[in-house]
Formats: structure tokens, sequence, C-alpha cells
């Protein structure tokens, strides 16, 4: 898909994606500085989600070679664990297509909060669920399903989810999971791009400038996130995100 681009719009888009990059980098949530502009560059609210999927693919992507060596152990299953993440995701990303701009548009307020509240809460979330045991594989596996579905929808908040979901179907280890989480959230978001470029949903004008941006802000924002308060900084993003929900209720 392609729409024309304008000279300031290339800028904020570029800007956003320099932003959500950093932040990406330092603490998560840089979806909230992305799909905002790519809305307000007169992209149809499923087109700017397409996008945007595309624009925050590296984040997670980028991250599996830093860990390769201790993804997955012998004994996991790796096979079903994938299976059922692809599936949700392109359940996902075939369900907002489905959903069509006027639903997706009217649910973006709430999206945003639940993403927020992902984000606020989310090293919480991923300590209770480690307390919490599921005693039935078939379950663990739903619960999977629907974070995939989730992800390929929207997709803002993803890692925190899944984190918190692999460890409730039984990794105890958070180094593991968190690397775990990098390898399914590329995978589901993988899907969805696939199915949303296959349909010819992304506005690749956009996305470029939005990518560029967030590769310069990652190397960035990996280079100073030892200088950054990652709480201050998520406390900034929890705020950014609550008035971006409140912005597009009333709107």
């Amino acid at each position: 898909m392609s729409i024309d681009v304008s000279l300031l719009q290339i800028v904020g888009l570029f800007v956003a994606g320099l932003a959500g990059g950093c932040a990406n980098a330092v603490a998560g949530g840089g979806t909230f500085f992305t799909l905002p502009v790519l809305l307000a560059a007169g992209l149809d609210p499923i087109v700017a989600n397409a996008s945007n999927a595309v624009a925050i693919y590296p984040g997670h992507a980028m991250a599996i070679p830093c860990r390769k060596g201790e993804v997955f152990r012998p004994n996991d299953p790796v096979a079903i664990v994938a299976m059922v993440s692809a599936a949700g995701g392109i359940c996902g990303a075939v369900l907002v297509l489905w959903a069509g701009n006027q639903i997706f548009q009217a649910l973006i307020p709430l999206l945003l909060l639940l993403a927020t509240m992902l984000f606020a809460f989310g090293p919480r979330i991923a300590a209770y669920s480690a307390t919490i045991s599921t005693r039935f594989w078939s379950a663990r596996l739903a619960v999977l399903f629907f974070s995939a579905v989730y992800g390929g929808f929207f997709g803002a908040g993803l890692g925190i989810l899944l984190t918190a979901v692999l460890t409730i179907i039984g990794e105890a280890d958070l180094r593991r999971a968190n690397a775990q989480k990098n390898v399914l959230a590329t995978l589901i978001a993988t899907m969805s791009i696939l199915i949303f470029s296959g349909l010819g949903v992304v506005a690749w004008a956009q996305v470029v400038w939005v990518l560029a941006g967030a590769i310069l802000g990652g190397y960035f924002g990996g280079r100073f996130a030892q200088r950054i308060s990652v709480r201050y900084f998520r406390s900034l993003v929890v705020v950014f995100g609550l008035l971006l929900s409140v912005f597009y209720a009333v709107r």
C-alpha cells in the first residue's frame, strides 16, 4: 500500500520511530509513540496497526541472537509451543482484518489502556504468574494461544504478557523466559506481518521512516539505558499511555 508522504510527516514518523526505538531499548512501550503518529499521518486504523507491527518488529527479533544459548532446554516442547504461537498470530491478524476499521478504531482506547496496564504492572504480573500452577497442559496452551491472538491483533505489551504466560506454563527461570519471549513474539509478529503484507495493508512509504528512526533510537537507547532510571521512564510511559487512551476515547 502506498500513500504520499509529506516532508513534515517524514520528520514526524522518523522522530516517533526514534522515540519508540529508544523506549523499547530502555523499558518497552514503543507503540505508544509510533502508532499515534501513523494514525496522524492519515492512515486508516487497520493500516496504521499493520504498519506499526512492521515498525516495531526489530525490537524482539534483534534481541534473539544475544540470548541464543539460553532459550530452550532439550526437553522443552518447542514445536508445540511454536505452532500454537504461530496459529495465534495468524488468527489475531485475520481477526483484526475481519473486524474492519470502524470496530478496530472503537477498540483503540481500550487496547491502549490494556497495553498501559500491562506495561505498568508488568513486573508484578510476571512475579505473580510464577506462583500460579496450571495443572492441565491443554489449559497452558490455551493461555498461550489467546496471548498470541492478542499479539497478532494489536501487539502492544505482548512481550510483558508472554513473559507472564511462559512462567505460568512452567518456565521458572525469568532470564530464560525473557529469551523465549523474544523468540515467540518474533514468531507471532512474523505471522501477522506476512498476513498484513500479503493482503497489501502495510503502508511501506511510512514504515521505512519509522523503522529508520527505531533502529537509531534502539542503538542510542541501548547505549544509554544504564544511565536512565527505568522506574521513572516506565512511569513516564504509563502516564503517556493513559493520556493517549483518554484522547482516543474522547475523540
